[in-house]
């Protein structure tokens, strides 16, 4: 990195540093009095926590159709992409509905990184189909499919957007019973399997927004770790850091009770409710995995031990995140994966220019927790601690830029590519990110500190090169 370059970068993330509120009123205890009674208060008083039943264990994918059988199943469809359906995870899954008897219809045609487009097809077929269960066996893209399509299948007329979350879609509370829906997850990043969020590629505006509800996640995880034996090892690191910012990010979302506006009625409560006292419990944890087993899942293919504690990790993390939300990191990441010009990921078998999910939120960690730090520094510091650096002497003015090194030698270790400019992107292309950025409102405002147009394209900037 040229040593101007590098000056630069050092500029803006001291200005962001420098830039940050340090409003008193932004504490973060969790003992507030709940105050007014709830049509009174103008942030919330209350957090829910939901995550779908999770049943762990070396081999377990093969009780699934034993559970179908038990729900009743007459008509399943089994949801994976191309690549895996050759696999063991699907081979096994199958193998296990044929011996239990439970007729089942596959639909392979899930897209990596999915788009409203995909997620139509998907909705079709389920329609068509007339299923009675579902089973997504996959990464995130699988599982969020399947979410989606057993979603709109039960409420045949509504309008797409009708769930989708605003101000993109109109962000309406699900009302509809759905079908059982068991996920097999096969990649260690995004936690699905535990969550109500389904995340995909609006294309009209070349951004990433979702559907977040509870009523979609599933009805039961199986955490299988033998399923993380095939992964290559980039798609290990990207989906590793997808865990570690899903931990980063609930871990120093703004709290629960500073949230706005409090719901009239529970189900207009988001899923994504800010930090919490039990997300903060999974998010710490999953942290602590992630730094002691990552980089030998990455550079071990064989090593079972740290790759089965990786998927456990992603569960946790997904606990964490899928009540209390991710902030800025993620919501960078939507334009960063949407715009992608012709970057395409090793280890990945795709058609299409790809900057799989976890780098595209990894890469500008180490400028977004600059930005945040001073918010709750002791949780940034924390954090830091727990990825390995020396905070014995740091002081807590300093908290963000410890924590940025930190993570700055994280990726470096694991080879990540150097910042934006790396999977091409340049300061030209700041504008149309920020852009891309600001619809992003159900996650960017649950980070500790707003953020002007002028603060994210500084973010962006300063994450051009990371090292």
């Amino acid at each position: 990195m040229a040593a101007a370059a590098r000056a630069r970068v050092a500029h803006l993330l001291r200005q962001l540093q420098r830039a940050a509120c340090q409003c008193p009123t932004h504490s973060h205890t969790y003992s507030q009095a709940p105050g007014l009674s709830p049509s009174g208060k103008t942030t919330d008083y209350a957090f829910e926590m939901a995550v779908s039943n999770i049943r762990y264990g070396a081999g377990v994918t093969k009780e699934v159709g034993m559970d179908l059988q038990n729900m009743g199943a007459k008509n399943v469809c089994l949801m994976t992409d191309k690549n895996l359906s050759q696999f063991p995870p699907v081979q096994v899954a199958m193998d296990s509905l044929v011996k239990n008897g439970i007729p089942f219809t596959v639909y392979d045609n899930v897209r990596v990184e999915p788009t409203d487009a995909s997620f139509m097809e998907a909705i079709e077929f389920a329609q068509k189909g007339a299923f009675d269960a579902y089973v997504a066996i996959g990464g995130g893209s699988t599982m969020d499919t399947c979410k989606a399509a057993n979603l709109y299948a039960s409420s045949p007329h509504s309008d797409f957007l009708d769930y989708v979350s605003a101000p993109i879609g109109k962000g309406k509370p699900v009302s509809v019973p759905l079908k059982p829906l068991i996920a097999v997850p096969t990649t260690s990043g995004t936690g699905s399997e535990t969550t109500g969020v389904a995340i995909f590629d609006y294309e009209h505006l070349k951004v990433k927004t979702g559907i977040a509800s509870r009523a979609i996640k599933p009805t039961l995880g199986l955490i299988d770790p033998l399923h993380t034996l095939h992964m290559p090892a980039r798609v290990v690191a990207n989906s590793g850091f997808d865990v570690l910012c899903h931990a980063l990010e609930s871990y120093t979302a703004l709290p629960y009770h500073l949230r706005s506006p409090c719901p009239s009625n529970p189900i207009t409560r988001p899923a994504y409710q800010g930090s919490n006292p039990i997300s903060d419990i999974w998010a710490i944890h999953a942290l602590r995995i992630v730094a002691k087993y990552l980089k030998r899942a990455v550079r071990n293919p064989d090593d079972l031990e740290a790759r089965s504690h990786m998927h456990l990790a992603s569960a946790f993390a997904g606990i964490g995140f899928g009540n209390a939300g991710v902030h800025l990191c993620h919501g960078m990441s939507y334009p960063i994966s949407g715009l992608v010009k012709t970057y395409k990921a090793k280890d990945y078998n795709v058609d299409h220019p790809l900057v799989p999910h976890g780098l595209s939120v990894v890469l500008t960690s180490p400028a977004v927790f600059t930005f945040t730090a001073q918010m709750f520094p002791e949780r940034h510091l924390e954090t830091a601690e727990i990825l390995g650096a020396d905070t014995r002497t740091a002081r807590i003015q300093d908290a963000g830029l410890v924590l940025a090194d930190t993570l700055r030698k994280f990726l470096f270790d694991l080879d990540v590519d150097d910042g934006l400019a790396a999977v091409g992107y340049s300061k030209a292309d700041i504008p149309a990110l920020v852009k891309g950025t600001l619809p992003q409102e159900r996650v960017t405002k649950l980070a500790p500190r707003p953020q002007s147009e002028e603060d994210l394209a500084a973010l962006f900037e300063a994450s051009m090169k990371l090292y």
